[in-house]
């Protein structure tokens, strides 16, 4: 069971830099996290949870809240997954708010919920493929495609559910039909209650090997492998492998850190060059906080000029910055594409 109601204030977190899956810069969730049963997935945190029944609180003017509360910084993603929103559209509220004031956004719904009515410039939808109902899927993905949005899709990763190889390929597949511009995985760490209600909705057992792993062993290698075999899947379709945020072609500093910060991250998940990696993560954060823009200083002098900047992310970006690619990064994300046999 469900119960809404209307009592809790627009929760806002801001970030210093950009951090995956979504690159934000601001968190905007009009709506509790804990939303939908028998699986709650808070997906700012990458959490997932179960309860039977759940009282879920709306925020009850965005607007109002949005301009007492200091401004936001772009790109801003916007939580509005789940039923919820198809019944208040609170998600859809926030995106024209900041459509209106020139601000890029990234809103989250998922096949519980729905699409956006309204269109905007510099708005990415990104559709979570969570519950794994392929029919609803295609349907998702087709209204998105006929209303010629700016969209792309996320599968929440929770073994064994989303981790089987067979419905992967399909969203793949229907994605990459229905024009997606992205397809990327998101693992999931469920707590106990969680894991418990998966095994319950499987019906498995103690002495099956699925509930062994669930509930006495580690589902990260799993989870990662599997989020490698979604990436080559995307990127055998065209599509790109991670969420491409609003403005992605603009050589913004904030989009130079999103690329350093992707590299840095696949190299830690793959425990590729580790010291290389912790190296590029800081030079990241170096340049989300510069207050020049980097494109002047390149024009002007060597990127490696910036204090704290490595040569390795001095390369990458006066690669990406001269030709909107970086031979390094693309090294590292063809490594990070490896099917599961």
């Amino acid at each position: 069971m469900i119960v809404y109601r209307k009592a809790q204030p627009l929760r806002v977190r801001r970030l210093a830099g950009p951090e995956p899956p979504f690159w934000c810069a601001s968190v905007v969730q009009p709506y509790a996290t804990r939303r939908a049963v028998p699986i709650a997935i808070d997906y700012a945190a990458l959490r997932a949870s179960s309860a039977e029944k759940l009282e879920v609180t709306v925020c009850a003017d965005v607007a109002d809240e949005l301009a007492r509360m200091r401004p936001l910084n772009d790109p801003v993603f916007i939580d509005a997954a789940e039923a919820v929103e198809a019944v208040f559209r609170r998600g859809e509220e926030i995106a024209g708010w900041c459509a209106a004031r020139s601000l890029a956004t990234i809103e989250l719904v998922s096949t519980n919920g729905s699409l956006p009515a309204a269109t905007h410039a510099d708005a990415i939808v990104a559709i979570a493929c969570w519950p794994l109902t392929l029919a609803r899927i295609e349907e998702m993905f087709a209204d998105a495609s006929a209303r010629k949005l700016a969209w792309g899709a996320v599968v929440p990763l929770l073994y064994p559910v989303t981790t089987e190889l067979a419905p992967l390929a399909a969203i793949a597949d229907l994605a990459a039909a229905h024009g997606a511009r992205f397809l990327a995985g998101l693992v999931i760490d469920a707590d106990a209650t969680a894991r418990h209600a998966l095994a319950q909705s499987l019906e498995l057992e103690p002495d099956d090997d699925r509930y062994a792993l669930m509930f006495h062993g580690s589902t990260d290698p799993i989870l990662v492998s599997t989020e490698r075999h979604l990436a080559a899947l995307a990127a055998g379709r065209n599509l790109a492998d991670f969420v491409v945020p609003p403005r992605w072609s603009e050589r913004t500093n904030w989009n130079a850190s999103v690329l350093l910060t992707l590299t840095a991250s696949r190299m830690m998940a793959m425990e590729l060059d580790l010291d290389l990696a912790g190296t590029i993560a800081r030079s990241a954060r170096i340049v989300a906080d510069l207050d020049k823009p980097l494109t002047r200083i390149a024009e002007s002098a060597a990127l490696s000029i910036v204090g704290g900047l490595d040569e390795t992310s001095a390369g990458m970006l006066t690669e990406w910055i001269e030709g909107g690619a970086s031979s390094f990064g693309e090294y590292v994300n063809e490594q990070w594409r490896l099917e599961r046999g």
